[in-house]
């Protein structure tokens, strides 16, 4: 097989991945296997970084996104009294037939402006910007983003501190 029809089959077999898992997150009703959904869905995106010859992207969607935000996000899920207690009653089902069709709209619209926008871009023939290598990407770091950096760290350690406070006030003394 080509380089080349190698790489395309892997777009596009990374790209099915991502738009299912994408879907299963949005359908599904268990929250875990939705975080769980969610999950692959990132690991997609990474996949296409890689193929797109930006690693450091994929390194960043890995370590960040799956490796502290998912984690976030399963913490959370865990820590729900639904979740957590099963002799809860269920949730009565919501009147959301109304809002699917909305959502469905919405979404069928907003893909068509961004598939037209990205037509258009190609058609333009745009050319990538010159490429940043990562030391250049760690000197902007700890640098002019230090600010934004440590602001969003403090983000991260208060949502944790939060989470711990809202477990500790559910559990039975």
């Amino acid at each position: 097989m080509p380089s080349s029809l190698l790489i395309q089959t892997g777009l596009w077999a990374l790209t099915l991945l991502v738009l299912v898992s994408a879907g299963f997150v949005v359908a599904l009703r268990n929250l875990f296997r939705a975080a769980l959904s969610l999950g692959l869905v990132l690991v997609g995106v990474a996949g296409l970084f890689v193929l797109l010859e930006a690693e450091f992207l994929a390194f960043v969607q890995i370590l960040i996104y799956v490796g502290a935000i998912l984690t976030l996000v399963v913490f959370a899920i865990m820590l729900t009294a639904r979740v957590s207690n099963p002799r809860l009653p269920p949730r009565p089902p919501s009147g959301s037939g109304r809002q699917r069709m909305a959502a469905a709209l919405v979404s069928a619209a907003l893909f068509i402006l961004l598939a037209s926008v990205t037509r258009a871009l190609a058609a333009a023939g745009l050319q990538p910007g010159q490429a940043v290598s990562l030391s250049q990407v760690g000197q902007e770091l700890i640098t002019t983003l230090v600010l934004p950096f440590e602001l969003i760290s403090l983000v991260f350690v208060s949502a944790m501190v939060g989470a711990i406070a809202v477990a500790a006030s559910r559990s039975p003394r």
